[in-house]
């Protein structure tokens, strides 16, 4: 995918009902770990595949055939280049979310079923809580203790993503009061976050925070692996509300990692 592909490629995702890809799409095209490809018939872009190396562990997203060219090959095609180039780059697993419908096709590339992703959702709040110590997320004072916690978190080397994003609007950090990061929350421009917490009570906070930056016309969510049963059990205490859930396929070693420090991706592509 050249930056040309990026407009052409969202409007034809936009068609098939799959939302507006294209903030995404332009950063994949400038950031050196994502790896996006199209298929292309006599000049029109029919497909979409990225990957991204998050050191050892590589994403396999956004595989997308226009519906005209459905059943002919062309998702399995795609989904094969971009393995291959995330093998060839050195990533030992790999890793995508699935629709129901694309399951047997990842199952027959040589995935299993690892997990699942519990999605809630949560109405915005008036205003953050006394007693939280958010602010705004500072890379120079924060990025090098989020990688050490998000390491832990993901198993993954999310790095150069928590470098390339943690500058943007709307990203939070929490602290101790001995000045430890115990949660941090990166968004992206296209929405979502990258969201993880030492323990369900400061992704509470965290969760907080976000619903009070959002307002309440607004809803938010907060992505949760099947593993992470505290935090959906409290999130439901608090009448947060699940939104939908898919599975999490691997393929090669498992990924070693705090899953229940995980609650929120900056997409299914990236991670």
């Amino acid at each position: 995918m050249a930056r040309a592909d990026v407009q052409p490629a969202a409007e034809a995702i936009l068609r098939g009902d799959w939302g507006d890809r294209r903030p995404f799409l332009e950063f994949a095209v400038r950031h050196p770990e994502c790896d996006p490809q199209v298929a292309d018939l006599d000049g029109q872009i029919v497909g979409t595949a990225v990957g991204t190396r998050n050191g050892p562990v590589g994403w396999v997203g956004v595989i997308y055939v226009v519906p005209e060219r459905r059943g002919k090959g062309l998702g399995r095609a795609l989904t094969r280049t971009v393995c291959g180039r995330l093998d060839a780059a050195g990533c030992r697993t790999l890793v995508l979310v699935a629709t129901e419908a694309g399951q047997r096709l990842y199952l027959q590339l040589g995935f299993r079923v690892a997990t699942r992703y519990h999605v809630f959702d949560a109405p915005g709040l008036s205003d953050t809580p006394t007693e939280l110590a958010a602010r705004a997320f500072e890379p120079e004072a924060d990025l090098e203790e989020a990688i050490g916690l998000d390491r832990v978190a993901t198993g993954e080397d999310r790095a150069h993503l928590l470098a390339a994003l943690g500058g943007q609007a709307g990203s939070i950090s929490l602290r101790d009061t001995a000045g430890q990061l115990r949660a941090f929350l990166i968004r992206p421009p296209w929405g979502g976050g990258a969201t993880i917490a030492s323990d369900v009570d400061w992704a509470v906070r965290l969760l907080d925070a976000r619903r009070a930056q959002a307002g309440v016309d607004r809803r938010i969510r907060a992505g949760l692996l099947a593993e992470n049963d505290r935090g959906r059990t409290r999130l439901a205490e608090l009448g947060w509300l699940e939104a939908w859930s898919a599975v999490r396929m691997e393929r090669g070693p498992a990924v070693v990692a705090r899953r229940e420090m995980v609650y929120g991706q900056f997409n299914f592509a990236i991670g």
